[in-house]
């Protein structure tokens, strides 16, 4: 048994710089839960007309309503199996803006064909995303989004194009300062850049098999749909 980022990258992941393999090791194989602590040099918004949905989008824990410079944040990856028996890595950051901290969750399940991620986002996951990992030459990662999905009840749709996006996110480790980078980009292909943050983190390990998943990490509601 792997993690579900190596059964994804196959190969691939014997490229990834030595500290990302170890941290997208973090599963229930390696009993490993992995938090990262740093700064968010840039949270930036796109269009006036974007920060109504993030802020809608708030709500449930999903995107940031707020931009902001040299944010500190912290980003919680816990491996568990949800109520389903699927293997789960919460991705579950927070980040201390002025007047309120805000939070960002999602949580990572492998597709039932083995290729790719399925990122349910917020904490009630209406919002599901496929995501498509490629281990770069410089032994960074890239992880790009793909196809979208709303689910509430009986209702599975596709989102469209118009009202979606892309995202992107790379991830490096830095010799030089012994950090993590990371950079993100949402990207509606309509109307251009919609939001996204840079910065840096580092990363320390605990054995999940004895500090269990602290409470308010899983989500309110769990999406059986794949």
């Amino acid at each position: 048994m792997t993690s579900m980022f190596r059964t994804v990258l196959g190969a691939g992941f014997d490229r990834l710089h030595p500290q990302l393999q170890r941290r997208f090791s973090v599963g229930l194989a390696s009993g490993e839960a992995c938090t990262g602590r740093g700064v968010m040099e840039r949270i930036w918004h796109g269009p006036a007309f974007v920060r109504p949905f993030l802020a809608l989008g708030a709500t449930r824990h999903i995107l940031v309503p707020k931009a902001g410079r040299n944010v500190p944040f912290v980003i919680e990856n816990v491996p568990y199996a949800d109520t389903y028996g699927r293997e789960t890595v919460t991705f579950v950051r927070t980040f201390d803006l002025p007047g309120r901290a805000r939070r960002f969750d999602a949580q990572m399940v492998l597709s039932p064909k083995g290729d790719r991620i399925l990122d349910y986002l917020g904490t009630h996951q209406h919002l599901a995303s496929e995501l498509h990992l490629r281990a770069e030459p410089d032994g960074s990662l890239l992880i790009r989004s793909g196809e979208h999905r709303f689910r509430e009840g009986p209702v599975d749709v596709r989102v469209p194009e118009l009202a979606g996006a892309t995202a992107e996110v790379r991830e490096s480790f830095d010799d030089r300062t012994g950090r993590f980078r990371i950079r993100v980009r949402v990207v509606n292909r309509y109307f251009g850049p919609l939001f996204g943050y840079q910065g840096s983190f580092e990363a320390s390990y605990t054995d999940v098999r004895r500090c269990g998943v602290r409470p308010g990490l899983r989500p309110v509601r769990e999406e059986p749909r794949a």
